[in-house]
């Protein structure tokens, strides 16, 4: 089964049309308590294909939230008539109503991706009255269906790894608790992916390829944005051709700064990886750490410049140890390609 969200541009251009998303359960949406499961929503047509129902348009990001070689298909539904306002560096604010859709799959051998696709899991961020709510939906083996997990689940999933051996993964379905560790802001919850700079770049609708933001102004699902052209852009840390420095700072700025902020959960740590910190400090650079013990592995600094095995951000991110693990939530694997480049940055800094 090959899974593809492009063709939902011809359902929200239609939509459009008419000026009303009128299929979506805008009612299950603002329920105090969600429903047993994700169809009641209506957000698709086709969900073992992922195609979404009229008004849901699909996204993806430069850099994306690593989860255990996951893939993710990422949807977000406005209702008709309302529009997210832009925020330069946080998430867009989204009106009452806007929910956004993140479904994680693997393929059956992650060398191809596009192939014998198995739906694990879709989490909701839905946008009510009183502030954000999260809901995670675990799918049926047929795909037809997922039903609500607010007390989380494991789920084993097996796969063929890109080098051919074999990978067999815990998979952590988060509760409702679990949500809150990393979708805090100001102890609130809030999105974290949908921002100017993640969203920046261009996306193939049904085979029109056009830039998201210009395409969510277009659509009028986003206002007050300035000139398109003028926006910064979060590197993306596969691009080989773009500058290391800049790969490290966005992966660690999507994958740790959601904690790692003076905002954030962790910001007593007084590490702080946004990609605006200019700080070499503050993002770790010869920086002691506020309290040793296992998480410090005897290592002094979070990054001792030009030694990464000296250097306790690349010690944590390389234990899968809970104790000492970072991030702390949201994997169980080490994610390799990754850590290998982070280390490439620590060696080559001065």
């Amino acid at each position: 089964m090959k899974v593809s969200a492009l063709l939902g541009i011809a359902l929200w251009l239609t939509a459009l049309a008419s000026a009303r998303a009128d299929k979506v359960n805008d009612a299950a949406l603002m329920a105090a308590n969600p429903p047993r499961m994700l169809s009641a929503y209506g957000l698709f047509v086709d969900p073992a294909n992922q195609i979404p129902n009229v008004g849901v348009l699909p996204y993806d990001l430069v850099t994306p939230l690593f989860t255990d070689y996951a893939s993710k298909y990422r949807f977000v539904y406005i209702p008709g008539g309302k529009s997210a306002e832009y925020r330069e560096r946080e998430a867009f604010a989204f009106p009452v109503g806007t929910t956004l859709v993140k479904t994680f799959a693997y393929p059956g051998d992650l060398r191809k991706p596009n192939e014998q696709i198995r739906l694990i899991e879709t989490r909701l961020l839905i946008r009510q009255d009183a502030g954000w709510k999260a809901w995670a939906y675990v799918w049926n083996e047929d795909m037809s269906d997922a039903r609500l997990r607010i007390a989380g689940k494991r789920l084993p999933v097996s796969v063929t790894h890109r080098d051919g051996s074999e990978l067999a993964i815990d998979y952590v379905v988060p509760n409702a608790n679990q949500c809150k560790g990393c979708h805090a802001l100001n102890k609130e919850l809030t999105p974290i992916g949908p921002n100017a700079r993640n969203l920046n770049h261009d996306y193939s609708y049904a085979g029109a390829v056009k830039n998201q933001l210009r395409m969510w102004v277009d659509l009028e699902l986003l206002k007050g944005a300035p000139d398109i052209g003028g926006l910064p852009r979060a590197a993306d840390w596969r691009d080989e051709s773009e500058p290391l420095d800049k790969r490290a700072r966005s992966y660690l700025d999507v994958n740790c700064a959601h904690c790692h902020r003076k905002e954030g959960p962790a910001s007593n740590s007084g590490l702080f990886l946004t990609a605006w910190e200019d700080d070499r400090t503050a993002w770790g650079y010869r920086k002691r750490p506020v309290a040793a013990g296992r998480g410090s592995g005897g290592l002094e600094f979070g990054i001792e410049p030009g030694d990464a095995d000296r250097s306790i951000l690349i010690y944590r991110m390389r234990s899968n140890d809970p104790a000492i693990m970072m991030p702390e939530l949201g994997r169980t694997l080490v994610h390799e390609e990754a850590v290998t480049m982070l280390e490439a940055w620590i060696n080559g800094l001065k």
